[in-house]
């Protein structure tokens, strides 16, 4: 039966490539028929999986779009969440096809679209895949609905894709938003309704690339709909960009705009709008004769004398709202978190590299949070504080009467209790050779064999593991498994000691805000909280603070409160004063040198500050 429906598919296809009478196909779907046929010379009976790319070739591609991907997660996120009841698998894409971010729905839909391959790094482009939702709709630059069998390709024949293009501030494409669908039973008035979802959400998304490019000029944006043009312009009321819509309604090119073309060529404005807070304002066209209500936004330089505050982290995105309020503004970290979220929920092992106590096993709830396995267990070990005659029982279970002293019904084995979600491995390095071997033999069978088992039970886990060892090392001296390694290092995410953290200051003000809320510190604990390397960590630094808030009095925690055991003598109190004098460099150089400020924002007094500043030898800000 599915033999014949392909012959039947395939007899169709051709028959619309010819030109043949008596066959209906949307005349859309049938010129992307011709052009596979023709140009691209496909195959409409072949089979197999789309082309996929590596982890890192995903990354090395996903590079230069960073400002793209960053405003779309948001987006991407909300319709996700909206659509994932309906089975929709949804997908951020680069102008060539290839999948860099994807949020599969739950359950039964999700397993169908990872056999399938559609995830991050497969590619669908209309020149190796033929007609499908994202390749065709890139190659006609304009939405598209392709349904059911009206893919090239009758294996795709399962599937829907509704997809908008995405264009950048300049009006070129830069990439698409698709969403796929597995149901049988929705019909094409549902996949059009799922479609006007997500062309809105496209457009969003490049208004707020073009807002973010032209973030320090006035931008208009004409009457209209939400798909209305958005034209920015200088202080001199020259044009310097516009989007696609508004390149379409006048007949900019780059050239005119490049030229600096007039404003008042295009749109006439209301004198009070450059003086009025964002809002609706008049609008006419050039001649003069009214046009409608628009809006116009200033210039982010003109709501503020003084740089904007970042945003809330919580406001970045819903799933990886914990993972960025884990990073804060540490570089290093933020790198991390923006390369996890290159790689969505693709099934890729992750190592976790950093000192103890820098919140490893944290960081590794908060990327099981963010994954479409959050709904399922998450399971933990550390391979340090196991015995080693337990780990074997503990990760892969036992049957009943394994061994003396074993349970009468037998256990699971956290592998096993973790099948769906996440096994978090603490430690790794530690684990024993033997062990290695089994756990390796595991990741590539996706199968384990309890002791005293007579077959393998199937796992499905997403492995993260962690070590403050250096594995590659040990993996050349013999003493950690190179293969295994290689297994787990998948992506490496280095977590930077708490004495590294570019915003040392500010994650000890989060975790004073949890460990003490009431409670104030004094000055000088403050600079010897931020000149202490804390060895033990964000653990140490946790228990310095809880303990200061129980033992300080009239809720003021004062250096007598803090319990700083000393660390390396006199490299501390070089470090102590280096640390210092950073902190008082960097709260001059953000004050613009006005030592009231600066002194406001370490919580000290002026006079202690000009003193620090003539100890430490502290010269004008640059």
């Amino acid at each position: 039966m599915a033999n014949l429906a392909a012959s039947h598919h395939v007899a169709r296809v051709l028959s619309v490539a010819n030109h043949l009478a008596g066959v209906e196909t949307e005349s859309r779907i049938a010129a992307s028929w011709r052009r596979c046929l023709v140009n691209h010379k496909l195959d409409p009976a072949r089979r197999g999986p789309p082309q996929t790319l590596t982890e890192t070739e995903v990354r090395h591609i996903a590079e230069p779009m960073e400002e793209l991907i960053q405003a779309a997660l948001p987006e991407l996120e909300d319709l996700a969440r909206v659509l994932r009841d309906s089975g929709y698998c949804v997908n951020l894409a680069d102008p060539n096809a290839t999948m860099l971010l994807s949020r599969l729905p739950e359950g039964d839909y999700a397993r169908m679209f990872l056999e399938w391959k559609i995830y991050t790094g497969s590619n669908f482009a209309e020149t190796f895949e033929g007609t499908n939702g994202l390749g065709t709709a890139l190659a006609e630059q304009r939405p598209i609905i392709v349904h059911g069998d009206e893919h090239f390709r009758e294996q795709w024949s399962m599937f829907t894709c509704a997809v908008s293009p995405l264009f950048d501030h300049t009006g070129r494409l830069a990439g698409a938003v698709n969403i796929t669908s597995c149901r049988s039973d929705l019909g094409r008035g549902a996949h059009e309704l799922a479609l006007a979802v997500t062309s809105d959400a496209t457009r969003r998304i490049e208004r707020s690339m073009f807002r973010r490019h032209y973030r320090a000029s006035w931008v208009a944006t004409l009457p209209g709909s939400e798909s209305s043009g958005l034209i920015a312009y200088d202080d001199d009321r020259r044009v310097v960009g516009a989007c696609r819509t508004a390149r379409a309604v006048f007949g900019l090119s780059d050239a005119m705009i490049a030229d600096g073309i007039e404003l008042a060529h295009l749109i006439q404005l209301d004198d009070r709008a450059a003086r009025a807070p964002e809002g609706s304002v008049a609008l006419r066209r050039a001649d003069g004769t009214p046009w409608g209500q628009g809006r116009v936004a200033p210039p982010l330089r003109a709501r503020s004398p003084r740089s904007l505050p970042a945003p809330p982290r919580d406001n970045r995105s819903g799933h990886f709202a914990g993972l960025h309020k884990l990073a804060g503004h540490d570089p290093v970290l933020l790198k991390g978190v923006k390369r996890l979220m290159t790689v969505g929920n693709l099934d890729l092992p992750i190592l976790l590299r950093g000192e103890t106590g820098a919140g490893k096993d944290v960081f590794a709830r908060a990327i099981h949070a963010a994954s479409n396995r959050a709904r399922n267990n998450y399971v933990a070990l550390n391979c340090a504080a196991m015995p080693e005659s337990l780990i074997d029982a503990e990760l892969f279970g036992y049957e009943a009467g394994a061994f003396t002293g074993a349970r009468r019904e037998g256990s699971k084995g956290l592998i096993v209790q973790a099948s769906g979600g996440t096994l978090f491995l603490d430690e790794i390095g530690d684990m024993p050779l033997t062990l290695q071997t089994r756990l390796l033999r595991v990741l590539e069978n996706r199968e384990v064999w309890p002791l005293g088992a007579l077959k393998p039970v199937p796992v499905d886990i997403r492995l993260i593991s962690a070590t403050h060892r250096d594995l590659a090392a040990m993996a050349e001296d013999g003493s950690f498994r190179s293969d295994l390694y290689y297994r787990l290092r998948g992506m490496e995410v280095r977590l930077p000691a708490l004495r590294e953290r570019a915003d040392k200051r500010e994650v000890i003000a989060q975790i004073a805000d949890e460990e003490a809320p009431q409670h104030r510190i004094a000055p000088e604990a403050w600079a010897q909280l931020v000149a202490y390397p804390f060895p033990g960590n964000m653990r140490q630094l946790r228990h310095v603070l809880r303990l200061a808030g129980c033992t300080a009095e009239g809720g003021i925690i004062a250096e007598a409160d803090l319990d700083l055991p000393p660390f390396g003598g006199r490299a501390v109190e070089a470090d102590h004063a280096a640390a210092e004098r950073a902190t008082i460099v960097e709260a001059l150089r953000e004050s613009e040198g006005r030592v009231t400020e600066a002194a406001k924002a370490l919580k000290l007094s002026r006079a202690t500050l000009y003193r620090k500043i003539k100890a430490l030898k502290i010269g004008a800000p640059s």
